[in-house]
């Protein structure tokens, strides 16, 4: 049973919120009024601290940090860029575009372009039946869209580069795919929308220039196809907060949060992990073990027909079930998620939960029928799924 929003607005106004109790109310499900949902999600993914006072002082901190971050990373290399293409004696003498020393500002701007060009097809992509991401920012990013100076956006560049070289995009199941720069141009997709007017810029901008930073900062793991699923649903609700004065920094907020949930996920994505006990054929047979545990017959059909957890939860464990349902399922099922204090057990459960769901269609069906309803999850009532996953969690 969902608390009422009184029973929220009564924890979060405590000057210490008992993280444990807003945890239980979270679980059952956040309230999106009075942008309820917002602050717990930040205060649940340790953004914002228990201690209500520490919030305005460490806001305003790590929004001028983000700030900061917009500057070096995108502001300063577009100036560097048009410096060098102006002064000649800089080009030849100092550094230029096929400098090989790995310092070269020429050569970290090309590898960047690799990484902003693999975020900018994914980005272009997100929720597609959703007008959202397509549509204009109420808060543009005054840092970068300057009316004094002409700065250089991520769009800009994208649509500037022309890859003399093949582009290689690497996806999370560490295939290269090599695509001829002469079939598909980069810039072809991106007629497929309306180009907005200047000054103006679309949501999935605002993604894409967290994922560039967040790639920019940690370089060990850069991006990975999958990412955008993660900061999708984060941004999107943060940005439709009811409450102007947060929604205005949505794109910071969604940064910080972004990054805080990276951290306890991101051995999902690295792929020399995966075999580890962090890693995710660990998770992956976690899953399978409850699932024998629960309902062993169901167990030995899958092993039977040979169907293996990678064949599926795979993509619903790495990317936190967000390509399975719609968009307000999926936020519905993140506000459990990530209320659960052991973090993410309760994703192993719910998984298993969807198994034992469709159990009866799973025990009828061959392999064929079978690995079409798991890469296609017929149940769209995630809260028969929340609530069958917690009944597991409760039989423990």
């Amino acid at each position: 049973m969902r608390a009422s929003i009184a029973e929220f607005q009564d924890i979060l106004s405590e000057p210490n919120i008992m993280l444990e109790k807003l945890r239980e109310l979270c679980f059952s499900g956040i309230p999106f009024e009075g942008g309820l949902r917002c602050l717990c999600w930040k205060i649940l993914l340790n953004y914002l601290p228990v201690e209500r006072t520490l919030w305005n002082s460490l806001l305003k901190k790590q929004r001028e940090l983000y700030a900061q971050f917009l500057k070096e990373m995108i502001i300063q290399p577009g100036i560097a860029k048009a410096n060098l293409g102006v002064s000649r004696e800089d080009v030849t003498l100092e550094d230029h575009p096929l400098n090989p020393n790995p310092d070269s500002r020429w050569n970290t701007y090309f590898k960047d372009n690799e990484v902003l060009l693999q975020i900018d097809k994914d980005v272009r992509r997100l929720y597609p039946d959703m007008a959202f991401f397509q549509r204009p920012t109420e808060y543009p990013c005054l840092l970068i869209l300057d009316p004094q100076n002409d700065f250089e956006t991520l769009r800009k560049r994208v649509e500037q580069t022309t890859l003399k070289s093949q582009t290689v995009a690497r996806n999370r199941s560490g295939v290269t795919n090599v695509s001829s720069p002469i079939k598909t141009p980069a810039p072809s997709s991106l007629s497929e929308y309306e180009v907005l007017p200047n000054g103006c810029e679309a949501h999935w901008e605002v993604v894409e220039r967290i994922l560039f930073i967040y790639a920019k900062l940690n370089p060990g793991i850069a991006y990975v196809q999958g990412m955008n699923e993660i900061v999708g649903p984060l941004y999107y609700t943060f940005a439709t907060d009811p409450n102007s004065e947060w929604k205005e920094h949505a794109e910071a907020d969604t940064f910080f949060c972004f990054t805080n949930l990276m951290s306890e996920i991101r051995d999902n994505f690295i792929k020399s992990l995966d075999d580890s006990q962090c890693g995710i054929t660990y998770k992956m047979e976690k899953v399978y073990c409850t699932l024998k545990e629960k309902d062993i017959e169901l167990y030995m059909k899958l092993q039977e027909q040979n169907i293996k957890p990678q064949f599926f939860a795979f993509r619903w464990l790495t990317l936190l079930l967000s390509q399975e349902f719609l968009l307000p399922d999926v936020i519905r099922i993140w506000d459990s998620l990530f209320a659960d204090d052991s973090r993410f057990d309760f994703l192993l459960l719910v998984c298993c939960a969807m198994l034992m769901l469709i159990r009866d269609q799973l025990l009828e069906g061959d392999f064929t029928l079978n690995m079409r309803l798991l890469q296609d999850y017929p149940i769209s009532d995630v809260h028969l799924i929340l609530k069958k996953a917690k009944d597991l969690q409760d039989s423990k």
